[in-house]
């Protein structure tokens, strides 16, 4: 990006910094991870998503800013900064995050419609927390809402990213789904008594398969249809068409 100053020469905006040592160039108002993805690093993430609002509530982007955590997806970037991503603390941090989410819900990898195509068992690989053990299942008891004839609703998979919510407000303008509950019990719940009581559609961005990370989410008569091997993250760890950027 660039602007023109008062005399009409081009004046050049963008500045620099770095992550773990490595030099990268930014743009004035971009965040730490938007500068990171525009230069090929990945920094791992579950509540961000391209298109919406950044929230920073999941916390696996955490980063380290001058011996700060802070998170990358709203942390805005600035000349000169040392930014700390790929340390042993951090990820060891993002691992147990992670692992705190398969405890504190219902995750059945191997019988979920999602597998293959989930951010959060695909963060798990790269993560490589495959043998999840240092916390207790909390095992929670949550419904299913099918009441609509194209959508079904399973929380025992949310993880309360939040980009359901975003999508709905911001994008289909809707305020289709919201929390309910606090601490541990929070969950997504709909501005209706069901599904089928609401304006939800098929066509909603809010339901788009992008959008939900998980399985939480579902349009009925897709699940299975991509066979495995073809899945999302059956290609590669998540994050790999951002680092492919830096070898392009």
């Amino acid at each position: 990006m660039s602007a023109i100053s008062d005399t009409g020469t081009r004046r050049d905006t963008t500045f620099t910094f770095t992550i773990d040592g490595v030099e990268i160039r930014a743009q004035p108002g971009q965040t730490i991870m938007e500068a990171a993805d525009d230069a090929g690093i990945y920094i791992p993430r579950l509540c961000d998503h391209e298109g919406l609002r950044h929230q920073g509530s999941c916390r696996v982007c955490t980063v380290k800013v001058g011996g700060r955590s802070v998170s990358a997806c709203t942390q805005p970037a600035n000349p000169g900064t040392n930014v700390e991503s790929e340390t042993p603390y951090l990820t060891k941090l993002r691992r147990d995050l992670v692992e705190m989410l398969f405890h504190e819900g219902n995750h059945l990898c191997p019988m979920c419609e999602a597998s293959g195509n989930c951010e959060l068992q695909a963060m798990a690989y790269r993560l490589d927390m495959t043998n999840p053990t240092k916390f207790p299942y909390l095992e929670p008891n949550r419904d299913l809402d099918a009441s609509h004839p194209d959508i079904a609703l399973d929380t025992n998979r949310c993880i309360s990213c939040g980009r359901c919510i975003r999508a709905s407000m911001d994008v289909d303008g809707k305020g289709l789904f919201g929390y309910v509950g606090r601490g541990i019990k929070r969950r997504v719940a709909v501005n209706g008594m069901d599904l089928a009581h609401t304006d939800a559609a098929v066509t909603d961005h809010a339901i788009s398969a992008e959008v939900c990370p998980v399985g939480c989410i579902i349009r009925k008569r897709e699940g299975f249809r991509i066979p495995i091997g073809e899945r999302e993250f059956d290609k590669g760890l998540i994050g790999h068409e951002i680092e492919e950027k830096a070898n392009a």
